[in-house]
């Protein structure tokens, strides 16, 4: 009975824009960038690509065939397919629930500058000084006040709230429908603009043209040790840009028709994703490129990761722009709040969609529910760099620290598990028969179960490894 009251999604596009829409989030806007940049150019685009069609692939396609299979989010997916396995849905159903807190927190940082940027660029105000000298201040001023960062929050919190109790085809696909097409062109503009610019030709090459320096050590030689680096660097980045391991396919899975093919809808959302990532480099790494070439400052400096880059950097590089600087700079965080909208919107979905499924109760009760505790777990990040500066905890700010244990860990350790349960307990067949439910043969069964059962778990425990060295310290691991 309760499948056939599953909400469910209009069509393939619908379902694609919805998934699309998830993936591209602010790690795509900024940490592929960045990571680019840091391990040579083309070098990495070609590994994170070549990551994508395999590793990416492979998981995304358990997800949303777990989804579809059993009709459920990912808390009663599991247990409904084998008993005993209920922990994996359980931890798949936590991710999210830490990570839209401090997700929507930094999505209240973006409505922010949206704000400043629309107020310079119509009024004329110079709200961080002469060339944006002091967007440092700027940036430490807001994250620190006693209740702006989370009133800002607590806006991108109700505008996802909205949309998610009009359900999957009203709010869901509505907005995405609206946002993901303005996203595209918005995006499409801007790198326009920047290739555009003169002196953006060496930025290109910088971002474009493989670069053999980052696999090579001190001495000159190829260096193994880089190599794992930057195949590490491009697995958590993939990782991380399509959504893995958070409830979000397997819940966007549950309203997909049988009638619709798995193996190509997730082909198509890999082609998404990885343009809006491409298209993130062009719109970024030149126009800082020349920025850093202007002002002396090294590229690699310039290129830093995180809030750094794109509450600090690129106001800089804004404001070098001149007088059309402000428009830019106001075009570019509405791009951002969309791309963060969307992740957000569907990290919240999978939050509800449990909450649904397990509680049985209605999707405004849920939203509710869900949303109160969301506002009460977003006070610790949003008041992290501010009342509560003083307070760490293993050495990190709360933002910081649901960070780290969401995607460092629990995200990975999700993942691997998942490979295991589906690659020796449930056996990849099951998978494969749900893929095969719309009338076609999967064309690439051998190989999806080569990847589950055998490279995946292994670069999944590479993954997690990786990133707990990377974060601790530990070993000078660092990506």
């Amino acid at each position: 009975m309760q499948q056939e009251k599953r909400a469910s999604w209009s069509g393939q596009m619908a379902f694609v824009l919805a998934a699309a829409a998830s993936a591209i989030g602010l790690g795509n806007l900024w940490r592929f960038p960045y990571l680019a940049a840091r391990y040579g150019g083309g070098t990495f685009i070609f590994i994170y690509i070549a990551l994508v069609v395999t590793l990416g692939f492979t998981l995304m396609l358990t997800e949303i065939a777990i989804g579809r299979k059993t009709r459920q989010s990912q808390l009663t997916a599991y247990p409904q397919l084998r008993k005993g396995w209920g922990f994996l849905g359980l931890f798949g159903t936590i991710i999210p629930m830490l990570i839209v807190p401090y997700y929507c927190v930094i999505g209240g940082w973006i409505l922010y500058y949206f704000k400043a940027y629309f107020q310079m660029a119509f009024t004329g105000a110079d709200l961080m000084g002469a060339g944006a000298i002091n967007s440092a201040e700027f940036f430490n001023s807001f994250i620190s006040s006693s209740f702006a960062p989370f009133g800002y929050g607590m806006l991108f919190v109700f505008a996802c709230a909205a949309i998610i109790v009009l359900g999957v085809k009203n709010g869901i696909e509505r907005s995405n429908m609206v946002m993901m097409p303005i996203l595209f062109v918005m995006a499409i503009a801007i790198s326009i603009y920047v290739i555009c610019m003169p002196g953006s030709a060496d930025g290109l090459k910088y971002y474009l043209i493989p670069n053999m320096d980052c696999l090579r050590a001190a001495d000159g030689s190829f260096s193994f040790a880089l190599l794992g680096k930057t195949l590490l660097g491009a697995t958590g980045q993939m990782f991380y840009s399509l959504s893995l391991a958070m409830g979000i396919m397997i819940t966007y899975g549950s309203y997909l028709k049988k009638s619709e093919s798995i193996e190509k809808s997730v082909r198509r959302i890999e082609i998404c994703d990885t343009f809006i990532a491409l298209i993130a480099g062009l719109m970024i790494i030149p126009v800082v490129y020349i920025f850093a070439i202007k002002t002396g400052t090294p590229v690699k400096e310039a290129m830093n990761a995180g809030p750094g880059l794109m509450c600090i950097t690129l106001p800089k590089v804004f404001a070098s722009l001149g007088a059309i600087g402000n428009w830019v700079g106001m075009a570019f965080f509405l791009l951002v709040i969309f791309a963060a909208a969307t992740s957000a919107i569907s990290l919240y979905e999978a939050c509800v969609a449990a909450i649904c499924d397990v509680m049985k109760i209605d999707r405004k009760a849920a939203t509710f529910f869900t949303g109160t505790l969301i506002l009460f777990l977003s006070v610790f990040s949003a008041l992290g760099y501010g009342a509560w500066a003083h307070i760490k905890v293993f050495g990190m700010q709360f933002l910081d620290f649901f960070d780290f244990i969401t995607n460092s860990v629990l995200m990975p350790c999700v993942a691997l598990v998942t490979c295991v349960f589906v690659g020796w307990i449930l056996k990849p067949k099951a998978i494969i028969e749900e893929c095969e439910a719309d009338g076609t043969k999967m064309k690439s069964r051998a190989f999806y179960s080569f990847m589950v059962r055998y490279l995946a778990p292994a670069l999944m425990a590479a993954l997690l490894v990786s990133e707990v060295c990377r974060a601790l310290g530990i070993g000078g691991w660092s990506i």
